[in-house]
């Protein structure tokens, strides 16, 4: 569908996923996607043109539909024929037609079957069924749970993400009924990820205890490494702030990450499989390792049938 080598998703994380990481692994073999988070059409429209001018492979763009730019960003990414169009934090109907006109894929993450059937009825090439695992925003349900869920609710093709880091987890991916992975955290070690140094060191030393989630109280929880930023916005959530302050304290703190390695005020988003992250190396050996190990897990799978 894609013309993608290898069924892997490389996750469109904000402030992360720029124009190099995602034709990095788009020249892998996988589906390198841009993150266009809060930023205006204009920063999204240069990431897409530093992509084009590094590969000549498919790559995406992720729109935060809850961005207030959105709308600009969903026509521009039209406008410039974007090869695969994933959303998160919202609906996309409204942009589905412009997007399909312009001969987008478009692929929404979902945390719900419900969710999933709603994306196929609006025309949706695939879904990306993300459990509660994943770094950044999460639902409920976990990847075990929601990936088979998922796949009986709809006929359209399925991309599991939450908790998949290697070869292994990719193989189970395809066991519950997926036909490929996403994954977030594990490209936080690619070489041609471009975060502090800071942040790619705490993730190479995760623990498996290493994250946490906070945001329940606002509505829209989310997954980050246990850091002094994140006990005490905990600890702010459930002490006297009003919602309007604790969205304060929040905003930005990504960035601070990000970019200054900030271990007080920022907030380093995780998914639960950064302990197994090891080493930093090429997006495309990233690629093709989970790939390779998905294949050799799955050629072993006979001995569990008599």
């Amino acid at each position: 569908m894609l013309g993608i080598r290898y069924p892997v998703f490389q996750g469109g994380m904000a402030w992360v996923a720029d124009g190099k990481l995602a034709a990095a692994v788009s020249e892998g073999g996988g589906l390198g996607i841009i993150g266009a988070g809060n930023a205006p059409a204009d920063f999204v429209r240069g990431e897409i043109h530093k992509a084009k001018s590094l590969t000549d492979k498919p790559f995406g763009v992720n729109v935060m539909l809850l961005s207030p730019f959105a709308d600009e960003v969903a026509e521009m990414i039209a406008d410039e024929k974007v090869a695969v169009v994933t959303t998160g934090a919202g609906n996309p109907s409204k942009y589905m037609k412009m997007w399909q006109d312009a001969g987008c894929s478009v692929i929404p993450v979902v945390a719900s079957a419900s969710m999933a059937k709603l994306m196929q009825r609006i025309g949706a090439s695939a879904v990306i069924a993300e459990g509660g695992e994943s770094g950044g925003h999460v639902g409920e349900l976990t990847t075990m749970v929601l990936v088979p869920l998922v796949c009986d609710a709809v006929d359209i093709p399925v991309i599991a993400a939450g908790g998949i880091a290697d070869g292994r987890g990719a193989a189970a991916a395809y066991m519950l009924g997926a036909c490929g992975v996403q994954m977030g955290t594990r490209f936080l070690s690619a070489e041609e990820c471009n975060i502090h140094p800071t942040y790619k060191e705490k993730i190479i030393k995760a623990g498996d205890l290493a994250t946490m989630v906070t945001g329940k109280r606002l509505g829209h929880p989310v997954r980050s490494l246990r850091t002094a930023f994140a006990r005490n916005y905990m600890k702010e959530e459930y002490g006297g702030l009003a919602d309007e302050e604790l969205e304060a304290l929040g905003t930005g703190a990504l960035r601070l990450a990000v970019q200054n390695g900030d271990t007080e005020k920022g907030c380093f988003l995780s998914g639960q499989i950064a302990a197994m992250v090891e080493k930093v190396q090429p997006a495309a050996d990233i690629v093709r390792e989970v790939a390779e190990e998905a294949e050799e897990v799955l050629k072993g799978a006979a001995k569990w049938v008599k």
